[in-house]
């Protein structure tokens, strides 16, 4: 699986059963779009498609399917009223993957001033980690990145830059994916993060559904 699930979301989260790991984390950048390198075709067709209607169930349960066993952690403890405030900000978008008749992957991506284009969240769901779809998933999402302004934040003018953050807690592969794909490295930290338990996290509701 590619992933990358280090957030700059400037919403405060905090867990259960919480453990602190050294990471170490790392800003790519890709500054040109002839600077995108292919992946190989993956096995099977797979499709993305923009998601025309803000859902945060949805976009909760494709953050907690990706990231969760990669310790996509810093979102969990958003509420409903969180994830929908998110899904509003303007230049925020969200591709959805599939192949073989399901949903295999996603990425989040955001259109930023000055032409600044991050990717805040990719990956694949566990039934398709290891089996040739993260190349081609990563290279799509770059592509798209780069067609901002055309295809996607359509008011917000063409993209400069693309960039993302990954660490050692993603997939062992991540990092070398991107860097495949013509990212390269902007900037490199370690530093002691607190991780939650990502079996310990409840489901965010708008409401209590249980009847009084």
């Amino acid at each position: 699986m590619t992933s990358t699930g280090t957030d700059t979301t400037g919403i405060d989260t905090t867990g259960t059963g919480t453990t602190g790991i050294d990471v170490t984390e790392w800003t790519l950048e890709m500054r040109d779009r002839a600077d995108l390198r292919p992946a190989a075709e993956p096995p099977g067709e797979m499709t993305f498609s923009l998601a025309g209607t803000a859902s945060p169930d949805l976009s909760r349960a494709l953050y907690a399917a990706v990231g969760a066993r990669v310790c996509w952690t810093d979102r969990f403890g958003w509420t409903h009223a969180d994830w929908a405030r998110w899904l509003a900000r303007p230049g925020l978008a969200t591709w959805i993957a599939m192949a073989e008749g399901t949903v295999a992957g996603y990425f989040e991506l955001e259109a930023q001033p000055g032409g600044d284009t991050e990717v805040h969240l990719v990956g694949l769901v566990p039934a398709f980690v290891g089996r040739g779809f993260g190349g081609h998933l990563v290279e799509q999402c770059a592509r798209r990145a780069w067609r901002r302004g055309k295809v996607w934040a359509e008011d917000l003018g063409p993209a400069r830059r693309v960039h993302l953050t990954t660490s050692t807690l993603d997939h062992p592969n991540a990092r070398g994916n991107y860097l495949r794909r013509g990212f390269t490295v902007a900037a490199e930290r370690t530093w002691r993060k607190a991780v939650p338990d990502p079996r310990a996290v409840a489901w965010p509701l708008p409401a209590d559904p249980r009847p009084v």
